[in-house]
This record gives C-alpha cells, sequence and structure tokens, in this order.
C-alpha cells in the first residue's frame, strides 16, 4: 500500500513532463492517490498531451490563480471528480522574461511586479482558500520554491516573489494549523525545466551546483523534490508545518 493510498490531490500548474508538477502526479499515483491536474490557457493542449503518459490518466481542469470565477468555481469543479482533498500542489510561478528577470530588477515596472507577485506568492493563499471547502479534516498543502533567502543572478523578480512566496506558506501555517492544514514548501536545486529556460542567463546555476553541492547535484532529474513533496502531502509528516525542505544535494548549508 503506498502512503498516499485513499488521498485525493490537486497539482496544479503542471505543463511538460520534465516538470515538477509532473513527476508529483506520476508518483503520487503510484503511491495510491487520485490526482487531479490543472493548468490554463493555451498550455492546456500540452498539458493533455503529457497526461497521455499517466496511468489513469488524470482529469484536467482549467484554472487560471489569477481569474476570480476560476477560483470560485474550482471546489464545484473538483466536486465532479473527488469527494474531498487531502492534498495542494502549488507548482505556479511567473515573471515577465524580458521585464523582470535576467538582470532588468532595477527597471521593471509595477505592472510587471504586480504580475509576479499575485501568480507566484498571492495565489498559494488564493488557491488554498478556493480549495479549503474540500478539506476534510487534515490536509497537506505543499508549494515549489527556489530558496529566496538570497539573491541569485538573473533572478530578479521572481526571487522577490519567491521570497513572498515563502512567508505567505508560513501565514498559512499559522492561520490554517488549528483546522488541521499543513503547508510547507520544497526547495528544490536547479532543474531544466520550462521555466527555468526561460531566465536569461539561468544555465550558469547548473555550474554552481555543479561544483559546490555536497551531493551532486542532475539538473534533468525532477524524482528527489518530487518525493519530497510526496513525502509532506503524506501522513509521514504530522506535525511539521510553516517549513521550508531543501532538496538542492546540501548546496544550502554550503559556504563559499
Amino acid at each position: 500500500m503506498g502512503i498516499l493510498e485513499g488521498k485525493s490531490v490537486l497539482v496544479a500548474g503542471v505543463t511538460m513532463n520534465t516538470s515538477i508538477g509532473y513527476r508529483v502526479a506520476e508518483l503520487a499515483q503510484a503511491e495510491g492517490a487520485k490526482v487531479v491536474v490543472s493548468n490554463f490557457g493555451r498550455a492546456m493542449s500540452l498539458t493533455a498531451r503529457v497526461l497521455k503518459r499517466l496511468d489513469p490518466q488524470p482529469p484536467l481542469l482549467e484554472l487560471d490563480v489569477t481569474n476570480d470565477e476560476h477560483l470560485a468555481t474550482l471546489a464545484d469543479r473538483l466536486r465532479e471528480h473527488v469527494d474531498r482533498l487531502d492534498g495542494v500542489v502549488h507548482s505556479i510561478a511567473y515573471a515577465n522574461p524580458e521585464r523582470a528577470l535576467g538582470g532588468a530588477f532595477l527597471g521593471t515596472q509595477w505592472e510587471d511586479v504586480g504580475a509576479s507577485l499575485q501568480t507566484s506568492a498571492y495565489s498559494l493563499a488564493s488557491l488554498t482558500t478556493a480549495c479549503q471547502p474540500l478539506f476534510g479534516g487534515a490536509a497537506s498543502v505543499v508549494g515549489l520554491t527556489f530558496d529566496a533567502r538570497q539573491s541569485w543572478p538573473a533572478y530578479d523578480w521572481m526571487g522577490v516573489s519567491k521570497a513572498a512566496l515563502e512567508s505567505v506558506s508560513r501565514y498559512l501555517a499559522r492561520y490554517l494549523g488549528p483546522r488541521g492544514v499543513r503547508c510547507n514548501l520544497v526547495a528544490a536545486g536547479p532543474l531544466d525545466t520550462i521555466a527555468k529556460k526561460a531566465i536569461p542567463g539561468a544555465e550558469k546555476f547548473n555550474d554552481v551546483w555543479g561544483e559546490r553541492a555536497p551531493l551532486g547535484w542532475d539538473p534533468s532529474d525532477t524524482t528527489p523534490a518530487a518525493k519530497a513533496v510526496v513525502a509532506l502531502l503524506s501522513d509521514w509528516f504530522p506535525a511539521t508545518t510553516g517549513e521550508m525542505v531543501h532538496v538542492d544535494g546540501g548546496l544550502h548549508s554550503t559556504g563559499a
């Protein structure tokens, strides 16, 4: 019996099979969970295509986390597939690659900053709130971050957004803990996803991790990060909330 046997999980933000979210969905199903996946807009067709690789093929819902109507109707649309939700995976982030990343920090306008903060950070709270009616007592919310306790070259306003995400997660842990809901983050090292490839200069991260990660680091392997997400979704961390689990080959623990 898998560690998610009998549980229902929403994985929000799956686009390609190279994403952490996709690997989470795959592993969660292998561990016994019923999985529902979401994306929106033109990316829906890509998601539908990669989901055909999974058996069983998860239902796909359209969910733009900046769309109030999508959020307001989410619980009812989820009920068409599951009776309750035991877990939510937030695999969502966005910043304009030309105007908010790659060294453009000082010239980025509020319009782009606001879009990044809403999509990448505030959405953890709005998505969790939209899913609350389906939480049957204990539930686990897990988000994905790239450790934002320090600045990174080229990461710019996405770094700021991830710092906000990490704070949002701690406040969700505070306010939802009394209701039995845990909220944690997995801080993965650099992975060769669509999101990373959109960041100008992000390939330099691979060099840093290759030189300094004590355990080594494979930027093409999403499995370690996905396993951490699945573990946090399970009942094996019943008293852990407001935490950020590093899955980065240990680089966060090293100095120069």
